[in-house]
């Protein structure tokens, strides 16, 4: 199981966000490239970026820092935040991204979904944020008027094989991980699975890593690596079984 630091990207910064609220924001460091740098010298084995701003703006906005960080770090990258067309997907992918991620695409376009893992296959992830169970879209402002579950059977249908489920009711809250509704996501939809929202304490990690034989395999770190609640270090050791 992998721990994944999450690096969210807003005006060039790296900021974490209250229950997704973009008036809720703190600003971690000026730097990115630098926090990238300090993960991966903790043992990261992958970085978790999102261009928030690219997820209010539907396309990607902060290409430069983002490339920035691909090139400074010899681990794979993950970046999610208003990816919405085929070209877009495939700019990042050729500027050294390991795989993208689909959020809203998934509720608006899934015929985008299905022709993007038919070119790119397992280099397509997608990214289902849910409060209460229903899905939020248009960085997570709008409602997507469907169930969690019901859109990851459906993104596995057109040949999803990974799928990051973030409880938005808990992310940057560390209220904890949605162990449960995690772990029914992934066992119901058949898909590989990454936690996301509220991870607080190193419990929850082994907790999760019990349900790896359910689909879930790996966890996003956000806020509590930032704040200093969890040590990334000990996080990993745990994830990997250590």
């Amino acid at each position: 199981m992998f721990i994944l630091p999450a690096i969210d990207i807003r005006g060039g910064k790296c900021v974490r966000l209250f229950k997704g609220n973009f008036s809720k924001e703190t600003v971690f460091s000026d730097h990115p490239v630098e926090m990238a740098k300090k993960w991966v010298g903790m043992g990261a084995g992958y970085l978790h970026l999102v261009d928030l701003d690219g997820a209010l703006a539907g396309t990607s906005k902060n290409l430069q820092v983002i490339k920035q960080i691909v090139d400074s770090v010899d681990i794979p990258v993950e970046l999610g935040g208003g990816i919405r067309t085929i070209k877009n997907i495939e700019t990042l992918l050729d500027i050294g991204l390991d795989r993208v991620i689909l959020g809203s695409a998934a509720v608006h376009d899934p015929k985008l979904v299905e022709e993007a893992c038919r070119l790119f296959e397992d280099r397509i992830v997608v990214g289902i944020d849910a409060k209460d169970g229903i899905v939020a879209v248009e960085g997570w402002e709008v409602s997507g008027n469907v169930h969690a579950e019901e859109l990851a059977k459906k993104m596995a249908s057109a040949g999803v094989q990974k799928i990051i489920y973030t409880d938005i009711s808990r992310d940057g809250t560390l209220l904890g991980i949605n162990v449960k509704a995690t772990a029914s996501l992934a066992k119901n939809s058949g898909t590989q699975v990454i936690a996301s929202g509220g991870l607080s304490s190193l419990d929850e990690i082994r907790e999760l890593k019990q349900h790896e034989d359910d689909g879930i395999i790996g966890v996003i770190a956000g806020k509590a690596i930032y704040t200093g609640a969890l040590d990334l270090g000990e996080a990993i050791k745990i994830a990997k079984g250590e």
